[in-house]
């Protein structure tokens, strides 16, 4: 029977080196109807990596990223804290096989936000953020590993929308924001990531439950508005035009409350994000 542990590292090795099916056949389409050659040729070499990446199991990006647990509990299952350190564990374990970047700093408060202390050589040290947990009526419990970039979490942003009681004045402002973000990233085509919740850590918890969950073949109508709207601004792959700077939009919106403002957390994902897989522990 395998361990908890050695499901958690070979879904961490997945997510860092894998593309889904679906995010494949969202590249062919893009590069069957793009129109302008640098851009189409850009998009080629992306998926000719992820292809070469999932047979080698190695990373799809030298920026192996930051492991963001998302785990679904059934209301007939449980965890326990020993299963949360298997977890934790297996991460660890995950980061050496893939391998990821030695990317944990150490020493105290001070000297990690500086970095005067330097590098662990060890990519297992790299510790995951905070395990996201939501209760779900399937009988399961299930793990989902985002291995997230640095470049989007720059171009990212979490912000406050005057919504004037229409929803197209808050896809206009999302709109805007994403071009600009697009725009200055580099890594294009994106997958635009979006949370709309009541707060900063709710909009932004239901962004990253939008990245662990979305699909490139199942848009609604919101989401496809935000994607072509953004596509006109022609950026294209590596910024250097076309009219795929966009590949989808995974939005999920959750309760609101009675005010004038939404609050509106946005990730313009990189061409290999959201790098994600996903088991059943």
């Amino acid at each position: 029977m395998i361990s908890i542990k050695d499901k958690v590292a070979d879904c961490l090795v997945r997510a860092g080196s894998t593309f889904r099916e679906d995010q494949k056949e969202a590249y062919r389409k893009a590069i069957a109807s793009e129109e302008n050659g640098q851009s189409c040729w850009v998009m080629r070499q992306v998926l000719d990596n992820a292809i070469v990446a999932e047979e080698r199991r190695s990373p799809l990006c030298d920026d192996t990223g930051i492991p963001h647990l998302f785990l679904e509990v059934g209301k007939n299952r449980s965890v326990s804290g020993g299963m949360m350190q298997e977890i934790i564990e297996g991460v660890a374990q995950g980061l050496r096989m893939l391998p990821g970047r030695p990317m944990a700093i150490m020493g105290d408060d001070y000297a990690r936000i500086d970095q005067s202390g330097g590098l662990d050589p060890d990519s297992g040290a790299l510790r995951p953020s905070p395990i996201l947990i939501k209760p779900v009526d399937e009988d399961v419990i299930r793990l989902t590993v985002l291995m997230l970039g640095g470049g989007p979490a720059i171009r990212g942003i979490t912000h406050r929308v005057f919504h004037k009681h229409n929803v197209d004045v808050v896809i206009a402002e999302i709109v805007a924001r994403a071009k600009e973000g697009v725009s200055k990233l580099g890594c294009s085509p994106c997958t635009l990531a979006v949370g709309i919740g009541r707060s900063q850590f709710e909009a932004t918890s239901l962004m990253m439950e939008a990245m662990a969950k979305g699909r490139y073949d199942e848009q609604s109508e919101f989401e496809k508005t935000i994607t072509d709207k953004v596509n006109e601004a022609g950026i294209g792959a590596l910024g250097l035009g076309g009219n795929h700077s966009v590949l989808a939009t995974f939005a999920k919106v959750g309760p609101q409350r009675a005010s004038g403002v939404r609050i509106v957390a946005l990730r313009p994902c990189c061409c290999f994000e959201p790098r994600r897989a996903s088991v059943d522990l």
